[in-house]
């Protein structure tokens, strides 16, 4: 079988129908992700699945910024999931649950009254978030259902998991109809339901084992395709020393030196890759030596 470079998001666009489409396989970056913490399997497959869904989207960026998306559970074992992704394609992603998973549905796992967050955060601009409730049997019926209630656009999202004892595969796609004026309408919406049929008939093995060149032309190959050069996308966490010092920064005086007193340091660690960080006395006195002479705070 040919073999490919996955952890790739792949753009391509139907030229004579108006639509575009996006093709992301994943392996070592969603390993990555898995590693950090011991989720039991259908964890780890609700959370390839967003982390599918989450570069599929920041692909959609029209701009520098990130995209989240979490699920919020009510009831249940699973608290949440959240994902993170930037413009780059660099992505992280946690989960918390109490109790025990098995072998649960996607409708089982996040319960009656779960719904998913979908967050826009621009380097500029204003912070947008979308609310869907996850009242469908799978995260991209979900998706689907958020794009066409909210944008008005016909979307078709497929996402799909294949693990093994050594490894992780994960790949997705979407189609999305752009917005058009004029009387090729019709047109379009046929020419959609038609392509949308077509991506539905890829099965898990061809979609992550397959290079994406054959991928699009197995299910396209009547159609004018054009595939545009591929992005990396990375399991990154955006965590630094740096950044946990302006947040302790954040914090009274009086309250860090109580906890520098007790403790003799500052210990935590990022919820996301587990990388652990400790401020110091001398760390303290470093930003004391910059703060005003009769500031409340440590900045």
């Amino acid at each position: 079988m040919s073999t490919q470079k996955t952890d790739q998001l792949h753009r391509f666009l139907f030229s004579e129908a108006h639509i575009r489409g996006e093709l992301v396989q994943l392996s070592e970056s969603v390993k990555a992700m898995l590693d950090t913490k011991a989720y039991p399997p259908c964890l780890q497959t609700l959370l390839s699945e967003m982390m599918l869904a989450t570069s599929l989207l920041t692909a959609t960026l029209k701009f520098e910024g990130e995209i989240s998306l979490q699920l919020q559970c009510e009831e249940g074992a699973l608290k949440y999931a959240l994902i993170n992704g930037n413009h780059q394609q660099q992505l992280r992603g946690i989960a918390r649950w109490d109790g025990e998973l098995s072998d649960e549905s996607f409708s089982e796992i996040v319960g009656k009254k779960g719904v998913l967050a979908i967050t826009i955060m621009p380097k500029k601009g204003q912070q947008y978030q979308g609310i869907v409730a996850l009242d469908k049997p799978s995260l991209a019926e979900c998706l689907k259902g958020y794009f066409e209630q909210s944008e008005q656009l016909a979307t078709e999202i497929v996402l799909h998991t294949l693990m093994t004892e050594k490894e992780v595969k994960a790949a997705g796609m979407l189609l999305q109809a752009l917005p058009q004026s004029d009387t090729s309408h019709q047109k379009q919406n046929d020419t959609f339901e038609h392509v949308a049929h077509l991506t539905k008939t890829i099965t898990k093995a061809e979609i992550t084992e397959l290079p994406v060149e054959e991928i699009l032309h197995r299910l396209y190959h009547q159609e004018e395709v054009r595939l545009f050069d591929p992005v990396d996308v990375s399991f990154s966490c955006t965590c630094s020393q740096e950044k946990v010092n302006q947040a302790i920064a954040s914090l009274p005086t009086e309250e860090v030196r109580n906890l520098l007193d007790e403790r003799g340091k500052i210990s935590t660690s990022c919820q996301y890759c587990f990388a652990e960080y400790k401020f110091t006395e001398e760390d303290f006195q470093n930003i004391l030596g910059d703060a005003q002479p009769n500031s409340s705070k440590l900045h």
